[in-house]
């Protein structure tokens, strides 16, 4: 993978996969974690957009573009619902979430790479 794009992008979901997932698990050890229903479950959904990301970006695949605007569309609603609270654990998982969509945005629609 040369194309620096390509890279960032890789590290951004990686990065983001692994914010979401301690974010998920520190909203379960909440005193209410009720309250944090719709962060938990945006974070997971986030996670696994992220970890598909970054799987078609390590093998090039065709639907690359259509992974990024997936990935870019769900790190902006995760990473909107995060910013909401004020824990630090949802506010490293909002600043992620704003790095992916950022670097998910620059490659979606580029089709195969």
């Amino acid at each position: 993978m040369k194309d620096q794009a390509l890279e960032a992008c890789l590290a951004a979901c990686q990065a983001c996969a692994t914010a979401c997932l301690q974010c998920a698990v520190a909203c379960l050890n909440e005193p209410e974690p009720q309250k944090m229903k719709r962060c938990i479950a945006l974070d997971l959904d986030c996670a696994d957009a992220c970890r598909l990301c970054a799987a078609y970006l390590a093998r090039g695949s065709v639907h690359l573009g259509d992974a990024c605007e997936l990935c870019a569309h769900l790190c902006k609603v995760c990473g909107d619902e995060c910013a909401k609270h004020p824990m630090d654990h949802c506010q490293a998982c909002a600043q992620a979430c704003r790095s992916c969509a950022e670097a998910c945005q620059a490659l979606a629609g580029r089709g195969h790479l």
